[in-house]
């Protein structure tokens, strides 16, 4: 089976460019908030590929194989194929990303695998390709029960793939309500309040595809009545992210809150790995009012700029060939690649972090770069 996503990330850069496009036709680059910034893009989009890199050896030797495992050896009903199936597990997987989705911001070791999704002050489509290399394994317990209902691997990881695609446009300043839809699926109205960090807006709006399970549940919150005087949401995280290397992105807060429970005595070293974000011994972190200055700004020169997407490029071509093949490539083919891809991702971010060394790490990036490229293509 090949990967939905795989087959449209062609699609995802078509219509990155389009609101790219647009919002310069519409001024929406101007101003202290533009539609979009390069590095920050960049990052975004190198926190994607490199979840898709995991996801490869997730797919290849976990998330899948437990799944499907758990539908042989578990299942406790066969269901019939039809169109019945497929819808019916169309809504159940969306109604346990709800689950998944609420959960992920209410438990802090969930969250410290989550946040890379939310790290960005920008909200644009690039933002929905900000994935975290965690996701498919704390998503999965939430799923296994479909498997122990008898829904086959393919029904499952295809409406699965479905619902992530669906939830790529609604990543989108451009777009504002549309109508009575609004009151049955998630939009982008709806999800800038998700993405906000005013107070209103914190923990608001989990849904994937359909709004109402937020509303059933009581954690649904209309944009016009989730920031001051009905101004746009700020976008972020409480604590403000200032990296745009996509490793760091995802090690980071798995990492802080390790280090943050070490520091603490007794039970609270487990409470604090289980508690809401905001928890703390003897209190709760309040949440302030956010200013709309955005925080972190990077800068960057033409040349760094040139060099960053021509390799990107390379490296987004070269992960779609894998995805595309994965079943015909050798097991070594699809671990070397991948490695170059993180690697040159992570490069990427170690540049625009100015971090030391530079240099002679990206000269022997490129050179791994080219003697694969030429084994690749028959030269060695």
């Amino acid at each position: 089976m090949v990967n939905p996503i795989a087959l449209a990330i062609p699609g995802f850069f078509v219509l990155i460019s389009l609101e790219f496009g647009v919002g310069l036709l519409l001024g929406r680059q101007q101003g202290p908030r533009p539609l979009y910034r390069w590095v920050d893009s960049l990052t975004d989009l190198g926190c994607g590929v490199v979840s898709q890199v995991t996801g490869i050896a997730l797919m290849m030797g976990g998330t899948a194989v437990a799944y499907t495992a758990a539908w042989e050896r578990l299942r406790l009903i066969d269901l019939p194929d039809g169109a019945a199936l497929w819808i019916g597990t169309f809504i159940a997987v969306d109604f346990l990303y709800y689950w998944w989705h609420r959960a992920s911001h209410r438990v802090s070791l969930l969250w410290a695998a989550h946040v890379v999704h939310h790290q960005s002050e920008d909200y644009n489509l690039a933002v929905a390709l900000r994935q975290s290399v965690f996701t498919a394994v704390t998503i999965l317990p939430f799923y296994l029960p479909l498997a122990l209902l008898g829904v086959p691997p393919l029904v499952f990881l295809t409406c699965q793939a479905l619902n992530t695609l669906y939830q790529f446009w609604i990543h989108t300043r451009l777009v504002g309500q549309i109508g009575p839809l609004e009151l049955v699926l998630n939009t982008a109205s709806h999800h800038r309040v998700h993405h906000g960090i005013n107070p209103a807006c914190i923990d608001r709006n989990h849904a994937g595809v359909f709004i109402v399970w937020d509303r059933l549940f009581g954690t649904f919150t209309p944009e016009r009545a989730a920031t001051l005087q009905g101004a746009e949401p700020v976008y972020g995280t409480v604590i403000p992210f200032t990296s745009a290397d996509p490793l760091y992105a995802n090690i980071e807060p798995v990492w802080s809150l390790l280090v943050r429970a070490a520091g603490l005595r007794g039970t609270d070293r487990l409470r604090v790995l289980f508690a809401p974000p905001e928890w703390r011994p003897g209190g709760v972190a309040p949440i302030p009012e956010p200013s709309p200055v955005l925080r972190w700004q990077p800068q960057t020169v033409p040349w760094q700029s040139a060099w960053t997407a021509a390799w990107f490029v390379v490296a987004a071509v070269a992960l779609t060939a894998v995805l595309l093949e994965l079943e015909s490539l050798p097991t070594p083919t699809v671990a070397v690649i991948g490695g170059l891809v993180v690697w040159t991702m992570g490069s990427i971010g170690w540049l625009y972090d100015g971090r030391r060394g530079w240099a002679w790490q990206e000269a022997a990036r490129v050179l791994a770069a080219a003697a694969v490229a030429a084994r690749w293509i028959g030269w060695v």
